[in-house]
């Protein structure tokens, strides 16, 4: 019985398994994958089914991005541990990346979220929600910060937490509500950033967990006063105690190039009295 294995052309071999012939021949011209058999009289390249294990090995490893010069190093000394240790060193960047790509996608929903949000929502609308503890990086201001000063503090802060893309985080403001019910509109005490999955670390602003008071404002800062004087009747009517901070955060500042058309959200923590 004949056991020499049934050879394959260059063509057959490469459709086999998916790829061009021309990824083949590359293959032999760097020394990488050799073909079985060269045909002497026209040079022609032949494989066969034994070579498959490799190929595959090979192509696996090119679509973890692994370089052409590690696998010929792995090719030259094959074994079971090479193997295992370019495997889990490409399991750990897969991890990596999707965890990265994960919190792309929850970004990307949150945003379009907000969105659909605000071409739908109330603004007139004042409601009572509920919120779970969270954390921020602040850093204190006051009247006399500049807009420069504000942004190299809270960049020198941020960078403290090394928190990597801020494509995710919330920008904004914080006033006491004794400065509001003092008539201080102004009295802003802090700026702060709240990146989603930030782990609670010495230094971060912890914002408690419970009820809020939630409302909008739509325009400038000159008119901001009213709509607390508002929120104030509001809590009045319903028997709510303000305490804490507001916190300010700006909704829209990437789709509006005009200032009257900017949405400022606006929570405070309430207590039922």
């Amino acid at each position: 019985m004949n056991q020499t294995p049934k050879l394959l052309t260059i063509g057959q071999f490469a459709a086999m398994h998916g790829i061009n012939k021309k990824t083949l021949m590359w293959y032999d011209e760097i020394g990488l994958f050799k073909p079985a058999y060269i045909h002497p009289e026209n040079g022609y390249r032949c494989y066969n089914y034994y070579q498959s294990p490799m190929l595959e090995t090979i192509l696996l490893l090119r679509e973890l991005d692994i370089s052409i010069n590690e696998i010929q190093n792995f090719m030259k000394n094959r074994s079971a541990d090479g193997l295992k240790c370019l495997l889990e060193r490409k399991i750990t960047d897969l991890d990596l990346q999707i965890t990265h790509l994960q919190a792309v996608r929850t970004t990307l929903c949150t945003h379009h979220q907000n969105m659909t949000t605000l071409l739908t929502m109330d603004l007139s609308q004042i409601d009572i929600i509920e919120k779970k503890e969270r954390y921020f990086i602040t850093v204190d201001i006051n009247k006399e910060t500049s807009f420069e000063e504000e942004v190299e503090l809270i960049t020198t802060e941020t960078e403290k937490y090394h928190p990597g893309r801020l494509h995710d985080a919330s920008y904004g403001s914080m006033i006491s509500v004794s400065s509001l019910k003092n008539g201080n509109f102004d009295e802003y005490s802090k700026l702060f950033i709240e990146i989603p999955f930030l782990a609670y670390k010495t230094g971060l602003h912890i914002t408690p967990s419970g009820k809020y008071l939630r409302a909008f404002h739509k325009g400038g800062w000159d008119n901001i006063p009213q709509r607390y004087w508002e929120i104030f009747d509001y809590a009045q009517k319903h028997h709510l105690t303000l305490h804490g901070f507001s916190y300010e955060m700006g909704l829209n500042e990437n789709v509006i190039d005009k200032v009257d058309n900017y949405i400022v959200q606006i929570e405070i923590p309430v207590m039922e009295s």
